[in-house]
């Protein structure tokens, strides 16, 4: 055709493995507003729409990781089976082996791929070997949807959740494109029934889609991008030629940088979610206001939090055993959601604090006390020191999972304890005040009540939709202006 370049076009919609297709590339704003227009068209002819749904989704993750889209494919295909042996299967000592089975596949290729290097290097420093570590590129989205091949086949094993009749409906439930490369971890106990209920889109998931869309873009976009690129990212690369007052504004930067960049992609899954006619329960509650670790885990990553507590605390025995085994499990599922985010021991020890801290939590509780520090006739102010004190917690074990190695971690803590120049605070803000602007925007954006929210949320319903339209269309735009040059992925992508 003339005056369009084939080859181009053709390029475009191949795998880029320096450009992924993220939620926040233009190309994927167009594909999705194309797939938006096919989809308001088809959506009401439930089988068409299940298998639209799924080419569209096994594509973009084609787009974001090449050809390891074909891993998704396989685990569908393994464990839909498993489900119906599992199911089928009358004798309890054959439906474990099955399980396990399950368990030992997903499981050995998240491993394989995420773990087999660190466990090279750990066998290279305790056995002084010189093993090289493998060529191993880890597929995107691994870590999420290994876990919910294993929620649903623990699920059937355990006679709460039937299997999926069709395996295209598992396909779908696996591969969901929104939830697919960061969650929120999906259970197909929540999602499945969905897929086959009387197709339709309500004016308030249509509302409800749009706020959760543009929140979602505000937070990464607009925010965390900003504060990352404008700072966070200089200060992490090498904190030893930093003062701690610049180390502590980082942690403090960092803190909003990871909590805008994932809960924003949250928001975005669950409203585009919506914009389908499908809900996906919320994933981060305003974690930065807890007054205990324990309430932190309420209201960060919920959908992992959770996970790990049905799959893994209460499995170990939760607090059904006394009080030490209550706190050792605890400790080993922190350590084991530690490791899930990465092979580093930064990771491990990360884990680790959070599970002390849960324990500490639970020993709390035992003796009758919510809060560490308890103010006399202040309940108010006991309760803001106590959130000051979750937070800079919280803080401290962000050194550790942001820092590349364990000893930048310390190096960082050092600065702050013996180099920290109050004096240089000026110059810190002539430098970078749109930085700190930024960030303490990110925390007043942080602390609005729900309240607020729901009544912004519920004008996005009632206003009419070429209102909406506009809206949309002009939030797009002014967030196009806003946006840094380079492309920032997502944080938890590498997960």
């Amino acid at each position: 055709m003339e005056g369009i370049d084939l080859n181009k076009l053709w390029n475009i919609l191949l795998f880029q493995e320096k450009d992924p297709l993220l939620f926040n590339s233009a190309f994927f704003l167009f594909f999705f507003g194309l797939f938006l227009l096919i989809y308001t068209i088809t959506y009401r002819f439930n089988t068409l729409r299940v298998y639209l749904l799924t080419l569209f989704s096994l594509y973009f993750f084609y787009k974001t990781c090449g050809w390891y889209v074909g891993f998704i494919l396989i685990t569908a295909v393994f464990d839909y089976h498993i489900g119906h042996t599992i199911y089928r299967c009358k004798k309890k000592k054959l439906k474990k082996a099955w399980l396990l089975l399950s368990v030992i596949v997903n499981l050995g290729l998240l491993i394989y791929f995420k773990y087999t290097n660190f466990f090279i290097g750990i066998l290279n420093d305790f056995a002084h070997q010189e093993l090289n570590p493998l060529k191993l590129i880890l597929p995107i989205g691994i870590s999420f949807y290994t876990f919910e091949n294993l929620s649903y086949t623990v699920d059937v094993y355990n006679g709460e959740f039937k299997p999926v009749t069709r395996f295209i409906d598992y396909l779908f439930f696996l591969s969901f494109f929104p939830k697919l490369m960061m969650g929120p971890i999906v259970r197909a106990a929540d999602f499945i029934p969905q897929i086959n209920k009387e197709p339709f889109v309500t004016n308030k998931q249509v509302g409800e889609g749009l706020y959760l869309i543009t929140a979602g873009i505000i937070k990464k976009v607009i925010i965390s991008d900003f504060i990352n690129a404008n700072y966070v990212i200089h200060v992490f690369e090498n904190p030893s030629i930093h003062t701690g007052i610049e180390c502590l504004l980082a942690i403090y930067g960092y803190a909003m940088v990871i909590y805008c960049d994932f809960s924003g992609y949250s928001d975005m899954a669950i409203g585009m979610g919506k914009w389908m006619g499908f809900e996906i329960n919320i994933n981060f509650l305003s974690p930065y206001q807890s007054a205990t670790v324990t309430e932190f885990w309420r209201r960060w990553h919920i959908s992992l939090s959770s996970w790990l507590k049905d799959y893994v605390y209460i499995p170990l025995g939760g607090n059904r055993k006394g009080k030490f085994s209550t706190y050792k499990n605890l400790i080993i599922t922190m350590l084991i959601g530690g490791f899930w985010h990465g092979a580093s021991w930064n990771f491990i020890f990360w884990g680790a604090l959070h599970g002390i801290a849960l324990a500490v939590d639970k020993l709390r509780y035992k003796l009758g006390r919510k809060h560490l520090i308890v103010l006399p006739y202040s309940k108010k102010a006991t309760n803001v020191l106590a959130t000051m004190i979750t937070f800079h917690f919280i803080c401290l074990g962000w050194i550790f999972f942001r820092c590349d190695a364990f000893n930048d971690s310390l190096i960082m803590i050092r600065q702050i304890g013996t180099n920290f120049n109050i004096n240089l605070l000026k110059a810190l803000y002539t430098s970078y005040s749109p930085v700190i602007w930024m960030i303490a925007a990110a925390f007043l954006l942080h602390g609005i009540s729900l309240n607020i929210e729901n009544k912004f949320k519920h004008l996005l319903v009632k206003i009419p939709l070429p209102l909406k339209i506009l809206y949309f269309i002009v939030f797009i735009y002014i967030a196009i202006q806003c946006k840094q040059a380079d492309v920032i992925k997502p944080v938890y992508l590498q997960f």
